[in-house]
């Protein structure tokens, strides 16, 4: 038989419990994402969630983390900070395909890319598998170090240079990134 001091001590743990485990930021289609990351030892913010999509199909759930929110992408591409995009697959596609959209968006984000950032994405693309749900791929730049490319949580690779992570980051966040523009404000918080 509960009593009123047995009810009181279960949600005194259930309140205990909650606040030492970890908070999420968002979920969006059924994908949650916590809302702190972090970056060579700098936390990071959940800045914005956003569904990319293609015709009528879900792709991906991306999630882009920052030192703090900003939702002016230049001033973010222009800064020499930590950052950090999460993409968690949605929907099966080829390595051929995922390789044809990163160099779709350095195309069009990125005027006269250098030698060394065409071959970042050269990097990138080998790196990259068929996705299939439930996947998950971690993007992390820091300065000094470069960006880490995480799948499926296994590290495949660092690219360095500030110029390699704003041309990485320019596809989502360029003047005409590849998951679109409803994706972009998304992620910048809009």
């Amino acid at each position: 038989m509960e009593t009123k001091d047995m009810k009181k001590s279960a949600l005194a743990l259930l309140f205990a419990l909650a606040l030492q485990s970890p908070s999420f930021g968002a979920t969006l289609n059924g994908v949650t994402l916590a809302d702190t990351s972090n970056a060579g030892g700098q936390d990071l913010v959940l800045n914005g969630i956003a569904l990319r999509t293609k015709l009528f199909f879900k792709i991906y759930v991306g999630g882009l983390y920052l030192p703090a929110k900003e939702k002016d992408a230049a001033k973010i591409l222009a800064t020499d900070g930590p950052r950090q995009m999460v993409m968690h697959w949605i929907y099966e596609v080829s390595k051929a395909k995922s390789c044809e959209v990163w160099e779709e968006g350095l195309e069009a984000n990125t005027p006269n890319p250098s030698p060394e950032v065409k071959q970042g994405f050269a990097s990138l693309c080998s790196w990259m598998i068929d996705t299939k749900e439930g996947d998950r791929f971690v993007f992390t730049y820091v300065p000094g170090t470069g960006t880490t490319v995480e799948v499926k949580g296994e590290r495949k690779g660092v690219v360095a240079g500030k110029a390699f992570a704003d041309a990485l980051f320019a596809v989502w966040l360029g003047p005409k990134p590849s998951a679109g523009g409803d994706f972009k404000k998304a992620i910048l918080g809009g």
